[in-house]
């Protein structure tokens, strides 16, 4: 008996291999992948912002009046809108970080991590839920009244 393979075994595997990777067999992922994708996009997200924020503080030291005209523009509804994504990034960054050092450190983490998954998840919306609310209110009435 031979222990390798005839040529219309392997083209069979090829079609096979070939075809699957056609009909997408890209991996779509789990709640876990995406835990782990939304914490580097929100890990990214924070650095840049505290990157713009050393900025723009270092800013009074060159011009005051610069520093006074740029921290005016931060007070549109765009940029309180963007407060909130960032308030929203660092909660979810700072809680998930948590459950990566539980799921690293505490002998029962991985076998844990998705239920501590969801609990970080409802602790984010029980956080932001009201943060929102209390952070866009400002805004909402000077726009529409109030």
């Amino acid at each position: 008996m031979s222990t390798t393979a005839s040529p219309a075994d392997r083209a069979g595997a090829a079609r096979r291999a070939g075809s699957s990777r056609r009909s997408g067999t890209f991996y779509k992922g789990d709640p876990g992948m995406w835990s782990w994708v939304a914490h580097r996009i929100t890990g990214v997200l924070t650095f840049f912002f505290l990157f713009a924020h050393v900025l723009d503080t270092a800013l009074v030291r060159v011009s005051p009046n610069a520093y006074d005209a740029v921290i005016e523009t931060y007070k549109s509804p765009l940029v309180n809108l963007m407060e909130v994504g960032l308030v929203g990034a660092v909660l979810y960054h700072a809680l998930n970080g948590i459950r990566v050092m539980l799921v690293d450190f505490w002998e029962k983490g991985a076998r844990l991590q998705r239920p501590m998954l969801w609990v970080i998840l409802g602790i984010w919306l029980l956080v932001m839920v009201p943060g929102t609310y209390f952070m866009l209110e400002r805004t909402v009435t000077e726009m529409f009244g109030g």
